[in-house]
């Protein structure tokens, strides 16, 4: 009659084994790193941040501060240098990429509260603008 410990080794193989499997199927391939290409452009729709995001942590780590001239944007890499235009009136605000998002659609980049001040009325809430990546 075998006991149960008669092949440990077989069995701390076979765990081992599982265990490495495991461990496989739990990375990931890393995602293409997000490009800064000077002059880059695009156009689209810009909103600001509500109050109740004032010293929260962006994607980035920093803390976000209204009075700073900071945006979110979905792919640029973070301390990207954006300038930002309203289309409306052609006034324009240099902006540092410390987050991500916007997550809406037609939406290119989010504006810190100053920001968004500095081109538009912060009644209109969403305005419409084009940016270009400048460092």
């Amino acid at each position: 009659m075998k006991t149960k410990n008669q092949y440990p080794l077989k069995q701390l193989t076979l765990g081992v084994g599982i265990f490495m499997l495991a461990l496989t199927g739990c990375t990931s391939i890393p995602a293409e790193s997000p490009q800064n290409v000077v002059g880059t452009s695009e156009s689209g729709k810009a909103s600001y941040y509500a109050m109740k995001y004032q010293f929260r942590t962006t994607a980035s780590g920093e803390t976000y501060n209204h009075f700073s001239s900071t945006a979110a944007h979905r792919t640029l890499p973070f301390g990207t240098k954006v300038r930002v235009t309203n289309i409306a009136n052609n006034k324009s605000v240099v902006v540092k990429i410390n987050d991500r998002g916007p997550f809406i659609d037609g939406r290119v980049i989010d504006l810190s509260r100053s920001a968004f001040d500095k081109i538009a009325d912060l009644d209109l809430g969403v305005i419409k603008v084009t940016t270009e990546v400048i460092r």
